[in-house]
């Protein structure tokens, strides 16, 4: 059956498990994957630039046996010179798996509803499913487990990052804080805060959006934060966000307030000085660099649960 990632609630909780579990063997044992998907190809489309983004999916792909295409859509939007239906129905016949690193969502929708291959998200303005689901195999790397515990985001609520980790502990039954400037454009959007509560009702999490960073901190096992300044931020905006977030930053202080096994997220890139300061991400209790490498990971395992190779 066809299946697309979207957003991280396109999987059930057992499926997100079933692939964190699968990119932790990965990790151990590469070798035993590096032809499961020989003669197979990835195509991504790149409208936002990425580090982590492309060397994870082009090495994830080369060690399975198979090939990546990078198609820079910078410069040729999609849906402008060619329609997106066609791109999708063309871009079918030739590879084995689309992903799409885009500014607006519904320009994924519309490869995935045309599609006739796997969609991934590689990224949009409503949420970024590969990072969490990678940030989850960090976590349950370094807790052991995924079992209820709290996290808590700081900073831009207005972002693809926090809606899926809004998304994700919300099907885990966790509890998260959001904390967040109390002004809409900072704070999650409605339609993602129903969906949530939706999923929350389900499992039993209590995820909330609150205005006080210390207040956020407490009893959480994860701290976590994201760049003030994301890719398409003018950058006149940035004394006023700076101003707006600061009270957000996560600091010593700010670690301290959480329990004493706590580590410290980003998913990068990181300013240090504004989204945290360089202490905290430098220092012992931060993972930052675990998460970037399981992106490799844990896009090799969504690549191949999406081919149904497990």
């Amino acid at each position: 059956m066809l299946r697309h990632l979207l957003k991280v609630s396109d999987f059930s909780k057992n499926e997100c498990e079933k692939v964190i579990n699968k990119a932790i063997e990965l990790k151990k044992n590469p070798k035993k994957f590096n032809s499961i998907l020989e003669g197979e190809t990835l195509l991504m489309f790149f409208e936002k630039p990425s580090l982590r983004t492309r060397i994870s999916f082009e090495t994830g792909m080369q060690q399975l046996g198979g090939h990546a295409i990078f198609y820079s859509i910078k410069d040729s939007p999609l849906g402008k010179k060619e329609n997106l239906s066609d791109t999708a129905k063309v871009a079918s016949r030739f590879v084995n798996i689309i992903a799409a690193r885009v500014f607006k969502r519904q320009d994924i929708r519309d490869l995935a509803k045309y599609a006739e291959v796997p969609v991934i998200n590689m990224l949009d303005d409503f949420a970024h499913p590969c990072q969490i689901l990678g940030d989850f195999q960090t976590i349950k790397e370094k807790k052991n487990s995924l079992t209820t515990m709290k996290l808590s985001y700081f900073g831009d609520a207005h972002n693809n990052v926090t809606y899926d980790l809004m998304r994700i502990c919300a099907m885990f039954g966790w509890r998260m804080d959001v904390a967040c400037p109390d002004v809409p454009e900072y704070s999650p959007e409605q339609i993602v805060l129903d969906e949530v509560s939706d999923l929350s009702k389900e499992t039993g999490a209590e995820v909330q959006v609150i205005h006080n960073a210390t207040n956020a901190a407490q009893d959480s096992s994860v701290i976590y934060t994201d760049s003030w300044m994301s890719y398409g931020i003018p950058q006149e905006q940035e004394e006023e966000r700076k101003k707006a977030f600061m009270p957000f930053q996560v600091t010593p202080s700010i670690m301290k307030v959480a329990k004493p096994d706590v580590v410290f997220m980003n998913c990068l890139p990181a300013m240090r000085g504004y989204e945290q300061t360089a202490d905290v991400i430098d220092g012992p209790q931060s993972i930052v660099f675990d998460q970037a490498e399981n992106r490799l990971h844990i896009q090799k395992a969504i690549m191949l649960f999406l081919r149904e190779k497990f």
